[in-house]
């Protein structure tokens, strides 16, 4: 998954940006002006917007103004130091689906970010099921037939994707813009080298693969493999 900060106090964007990446296994992009934010946000596909209400250039606000205007459906955080009763109200009529106020705590934020996601997807359960693999987006552990299933951070961040989009193909471009930032450097052939390794650990024993490369499309995890 991959989220936008907007943020202008930067060691705060900073340490969202670490929680989200090392508890949720998130791709963070972070943007300290309303202005920038905007068109990051117009311009990438992106899981999760957590927007500041006061920032420079542009306000928070109207960011989200612009967002829902032109038809962008991603969820928005609002996290502000702004707390007022008319404040929270203005933010969610205005089209935010959440809303917290500074100070805040970070274990309860994570859970917040992980439960819009989820909602994004369609996915009110934390556990994700495809058959008999069980991803627990909580907590992130994968099992398969009940057994752990022991996954590096891009292996985790890949397979829960995937598992979100059960069923569906998901092309390369797509798993490209969704899980990584815009710091990540990327060789060719690591969206392939990623799926080879998931097949291993999760066919090992298995009668069928539960990735499937669809040829010319992209790839699809699904209960019955065909």
């Amino acid at each position: 998954m991959r989220v936008l900060i907007v943020e202008d106090e930067a060691r705060l964007a900073r340490n969202i940006a670490k929680a989200l990446r090392e508890t949720a296994s998130y791709a963070v992009d972070i943007s300290t002006d309303g202005e920038d934010g905007r068109h990051q946000a117009l311009s990438n596909p992106y899981d999760l917007v957590v927007l500041d209400l006061m920032l420079p250039k542009v306000g928070g606000l109207e960011i989200l103004r612009d967002l829902r205007r032109r038809g962008n459906r991603v969820p928005v955080l609002i996290l502000t130091a702004r707390d007022s009763a008319q404040d929270i109200v203005q933010g969610l009529d205005t089209g935010s689906d959440d809303y917290m106020t500074k100070p805040f705590d970070m274990g309860e934020f994570l859970a917040r970010c992980r439960a819009l996601v989820r909602r994004t997807y369609d996915r009110p359960d934390p556990v994700v099921r495809v058959g008999e693999l069980a991803v627990d987006i909580s907590s992130r552990v994968v099992t398969l037939r009940g057994r752990p299933i022991p996954l590096r951070a891009m292996e985790y961040r890949l397979l829960e994707y995937l598992a979100l989009r059960a069923g569906q193909v998901v092309s390369r471009a797509e798993i490209l813009e969704h899980l990584y930032d815009f710091n990540a450097e990327t060789f060719s052939n690591v969206i392939e080298v990623h799926i080879s390794t998931l097949r291993k650990k999760l066919d090992a024993g298995s009668p069928g693969t539960l990735i499937q490369t669809i040829r010319g499309l992209g790839y699809v995890i699904r209960e019955t493999p065909v």
